[in-house]
């Protein structure tokens, strides 16, 4: 087998998930993926890093060398090298991969272990699999025919938390913990999503009528958009009307023959 056709066959199992070892790939790169998550997670808790520290670092190195392979097939089978190393998940791969290499190089480095986290990204790539369903599109159509409602609803209730938080400071001022109009509007803002941390709290009578109000408002948060969505997903598409060829007129039945203003004989489509 040539090289190209070596380099034609791995992008199709590398880039596409149409075969069924596109699909095989993908599947064993999610586990890799969910793998590395864990493996980070748990070099997170001092406990488990400190007695099982060889066995972590062993999987981690595993992890990482298959993932640089990957990314250097990804780079050798693009057509377009520089466009995937600059796209969205071309750096993602990179930075999944760099924290270990760096820690080796650069001894005592530890701020670049932050980096790590840029592998939690990697997960994204499941997103891939949506293709394989259609109500995923339903959705994506929903959400973009909701999006300017939604917006216009999510700016009633950033209106409403400065409004209203700044009520609270001058109602209740520093003595209940609103020592400025920010402060007011976070707590509007926890209020209003049910949060409720409890750090600050009004003490009147009318400051918590307020209270109260934006309690029950902040139910309609989380119904409003929802509703907006569902009512979109559940909207079928209005058909569109066959026209008359000659004078372009609305054609009242598809069962007509003629149309019922200029008396021309209708095309079959």
């Amino acid at each position: 087998m040539s090289q190209s056709n070596t380099k034609a066959r791995l992008y199709k199992i590398i880039f596409e998930a149409d075969t069924p070892a596109g699909k095989r790939f993908d599947i064993g790169l999610l586990l890799a993926i969910l793998m590395s998550i864990v493996v980070v997670m748990l070099e997170s808790i001092t406990e488990v890093k400190d007695q099982y520290y060889t066995e972590i670092k062993t999987i981690e190195w595993i992890l990482t060398i298959g993932f640089t392979l990957e990314y250097l097939l990804r780079i050798w089978t693009s057509e377009n090298k520089k466009s995937y190393i600059l796209s969205f998940f071309g750096l993602i791969d990179l930075f999944a991969i760099l924290p270990t290499y760096l820690e080796t190089f650069l001894v005592g480095a530890t701020a670049f272990s932050v980096l790590r986290a840029a592998r939690l990204l990697r997960v994204f790539r499941v997103l891939k699999l949506v293709r394989f369903m259609g109500e995923a599109r339903v959705l994506v159509s929903a959400l973009k025919a909701s999006m300017s409602k939604i917006t216009v609803f999510l700016t009633f209730v950033l209106i409403s938390c400065t409004i209203i938080g700044s009520m609270m400071y001058v109602l209740e001022g520093p003595e209940s913990g609103f020592t400025s109009i920010p402060r007011g509007i976070y707590w509007a803002v926890v209020t209003l999503t049910t949060v409720g941390y409890g750090d600050i709290s009004p003490a009147t009578p009318l400051g918590q009528l307020c209270a109260m109000v934006l309690m029950i408002l902040g139910y309609g948060v989380i119904a409003v958009p929802t509703g907006l969505v569902t009512a979109d997903m559940m909207r079928k598409p209005t058909p569109v009307k066959p026209k008359c060829d000659h004078c372009n007129a609305d054609v009242l039945s598809t069962e007509s023959s003629f149309c019922h203003k200029c008396g021309k004989e209708i095309s079959p489509n």
